[in-house]
Order: C-alpha cells, then sequence, then structure tokens
C-alpha cells in the first residue's frame, strides 16, 4: 500500500535488496512530483490567481476520475493497466499489481517519479504476493512454502483506526457511544454538544477536506460568538426518526475501514446527517449551507450541559 510505495524506493537505494511482502495488489499510477503545467502558469499569472486555477484543475481531475472509477470501472482498470506497463513488464503486472477490487475501492497509490517501479526494473526490489505463515529465525516463512531470507523485517501492514483517539466522553454524566451517534455533517456528533473533529477523504487529497472541515468550524465559532452562545448540539428532527442507517463511509471495502465501521457514527440518508466523501457536497454542506438551521441547537451557558472528556 502507500507506505510500501514511499518506504521501499528509499531503502532500495541503501539496501543490498529489498522485498516486499503483500497481501494482495494495490492498484498504483506513477505521476512526476513536479507540476510544469503550475509552474508555467506561475510565471506569466499572478501567484494568487495561479493557484486557484491549477487547485480547480486538480480538484476536477480527481472528481473527473474517481466518478469515472464508479461508473465505469473497465475502462479505468485498462488504463491504469496501460499506464503501469510503461514501467513494468506484463507479466509483473499480472503477478503483482492487478487487484481484484476495481479502482477506488480502496486508496490508489501515487508513485512520485515512477521511483517504485524503477526500484523493481533495477532489481534493487523485488515484490511476493503470499501470506505469512510465522517468522523464522532468517526471515519470513510463507503460506506458499516458500521462505524469504531477511536481515531485516519492516512492519508495514496497515493501521488501526480508534474513534477520537480512544477518549472516553461523557455528557451530564453518561458515556457516550459514538456507534450510536449520527455524523453531522462529518464533522460533529448528535446529541454531544461542543464537539467536532477533522477527517478527511479516503478518495482524494486528505487535506483537501480537512480545509473545508476547518473553515466550518471557524464559521461555527464566529456565529456563536456574534450571537453570544456558548454550546451548539446537533439534535435529529421529529422528521428524522425513520432514517435509514448507513456506515460512516459508503462504498469503500479497505480492511481498516471495514474493521472499526461497527465503533464509528452513522450516517443517515438526508442532510446534514451525510459524510458524503465528495468535494461538491461539502462545499455546500459546510461552506454554503446557513450555520444556524433547523439541527444545530445553540444555547447560553447557564442552559450548559456538562462535557466530561477522560483520558483513555
Amino acid at each position: 500500500g502507500a507506505t510500501a510505495v514511499t518506504l521501499v524506493p528509499a531503502m532500495a537505494n541503501r539496501a543490498e535488496h529489498v522485498t516486499m511482502l503483500q497481501r494482495s495488489p494495490t492498484w498504483m499510477i506513477a505521476a512526476p512530483d513536479v507540476d510544469k503545467a503550475a509552474n508555467g502558469l506561475r510565471k506569466v499569472l499572478p501567484d494568487k490567481l495561479a493557484y486557484d486555477l491549477v487547485r480547480r484543475r486538480n480538484v476536477w481531475q480527481q472528481d473527473f476520475f474517481y466518478r469515472m472509477s464508479r461508473t465505469k470501472p473497465d475502462k479505468v482498470r485498462a488504463r491504469l493497466r496501460k499506464e503501469m506497463r510503461k514501467h513494468l513488464t506484463q507479466e509483473t503486472i499480472d503477478e503483482h499489481f492487478s487487484p481484484a477490487y476495481n479502482p477506488w475501492d480502496q486508496r490508489l497509490c501515487l508513485v512520485p517519479n515512477g521511483d517504485f517501479f524503477d526500484a523493481i526494473n533495477r532489481h534493487r526490489a523485488s515484490v511476493v504476493t503470499d501470506t505469512i505463515e510465522t517468522f523464522t529465525e532468517t526471515g519470513i516463512q510463507l503460506t506458499s512454502g516458500e521462505h524469504l531470507d531477511a536481515d531485516i523485517i519492516v512492519t508495514a501492514t496497515g493501521l488501526q483506526l480508534v474513534t477520537l483517539g480512544e477518549m472516553d466522553f461523557e455528557v451530564d454524566g453518561e458515556p457516550v457511544d459514538f456507534s450510536q451517534t449520527w455524523s453531522y455533517k462529518g464533522v460533529a456528533y448528535s446529541d454531544v454538544p461542543n464537539l467536532v473533529s477533522v477527517f478527511g477523504y479516503v478518495n482524494a487529497s486528505w487535506t483537501l477536506r480537512v480545509d473545508i472541515n476547518c473553515e466550518y468550524v471557524c464559521r461555527l465559532l464566529n456565529h456563536m460568538r456574534a450571537t453570544g452562545t456558548h454550546q451548539c448540539t446537533p439534535r435529529l428532527r421529529p422528521s428524522d426518526a425513520d432514517m435509514e442507517a448507513r456506515p460512516w463511509i459508503d462504498d469503500f471495502s479497505a480492511g481498516y475501514i471495514q474493521r472499526m465501521l461497527s465503533k464509528l457514527p452513522k450516517q443517515g440518508d438526508r442532510a446534514p446527517w451525510l459524510n458524503t466523501q465528495r468535494y461538491k457536497a461539502d462545499i455546500e454542506l459546510l461552506l454554503e449551507q446557513p450555520i444556524d438551521d433547523d439541527v444545530m441547537e445553540f444555547s447560553k451557558r447557564e442552559a450548559d450541559s456538562k462535557v466530561g472528556v477522560a483520558p483513555g
């Protein structure tokens, strides 16, 4: 995955040989780490205008590619395989770079300047697709019967998501079970006052959504300051009682997400109880919709609930 794409080329420049052992293939695409078009625009346009144009282009390209992967996955698979043939042999692609899932069912890995593929072609790195039976004194015994000799083993086997840093939250003395809450615009939680958290995109640049989240929080704080209120709490409306519960993140099969969905907030079937993972939809939901809607409840200090946070 993304960790290996970063680590393998860097280690291959110093180690005699690096073997990347993967449980299953990941979709990858090479791209330059220098944007020549952006640099060209900066030479003829003011920096701010050039930045805005490049950002809009990048957002559009990413959104278009993602939508294509959802509506025409076979075409996107063929395009990615065609791009990989510029760097790797067909045999290598078939054996180690042809995932069973469609592009963007899990995150797509970007290979800066194709350095990961270069390390393979220079025979400084290789890929093995298999599963681990056990570690041995001299390396890794694979389920297939093959043994990988290794002087050093670097574990980069994924991550375990947690909810809000595993802190324990209480509202008016009652513990908060976040799996029973509804996600408000992907940043707050039903019936939990004065609490927001930031989570990026699984299908685009992480910081793209973080920026929007932070802008929304600033809007929220400015509204509370202007109105002299001290508590904001998302509350379900009577019309939301029949809302269908959906996973916090839809249509994403990565194990680190699937393992945690039962502990994460629910997503509804209507605004604002959505975690859209779509940039244009989030712009409207977080930056264009009014702060004082019929869901976010504002109150002054005398009506505040007591919110306690205990380190987990």
